[in-house]
């Protein structure tokens, strides 16, 4: 059984288009990484959890924010590693300079696991984003599209689709 993730793309409707919360990870490793770098707010599933609790749970854990409203399921992602990402997209509003992570030790240092978080257009969400991540933009695209087009239509995407390839 391949590992799973689950997370939250919180976005919000700016004159310039949606525009996406995306958070990046502390911890040395990722100090001097930007572009290519930055990932929804999400982590690995609990044993026998729902994916949903479990996507709420970390986006609490990782910005401190507790978010309501209506989540709506994209598609899975495989990432490379094999790891199976779920992800619900969610409109909502929280200002980055407010977020408060969880933290992890490494070496005998404590570091933030979330270090800053900053909402971005499209656009430049998909340069900031880790490659197989970046399907989940794309869903998001489709259905504020759509959304906007048909507000009588949820845009909620098949939930019984397999999970799509990361980074293709």
């Amino acid at each position: 059984m391949p590992k799973m993730s689950a997370g939250l793309l919180m976005y919000r409707r700016t004159d310039r288009g949606p525009e996406v919360l995306l958070v990046h990870p502390g911890g040395p490793f990722w100090a001097k990484k930007d572009d290519g770098a930055w990932s929804i707010p999400k982590g690995e599933l609990v044993a026998g959890e729902d994916p949903l609790t479990a996507a709420r749970r970390e986006f609490t854990e990782e910005t401190g924010f507790a978010i309501a409203g209506d989540f709506i399921p994209l598609a899975p992602i495989k990432q490379p590693s094999g790891k199976v990402v779920y992800a619900w997209i969610v409109q909502g509003d929280c200002d980055p300079a407010e977020v408060r992570s969880n933290t992890f030790t490494l070496k005998g240092r404590t570091y933030p696991e979330i270090d800053r978080a900053g909402w971005f257009t499209l656009a430049d969400a998909r340069r900031k984003l880790l490659q197989g991540q970046r399907g989940f933009l794309d869903e998001l695209q489709r259905l504020t599209r759509e959304s906007a087009a048909d507000p009588g239509d949820s845009g909620a995407p098949d939930s019984n689709r397999a999970p799509s390839a990361g980074g293709q």
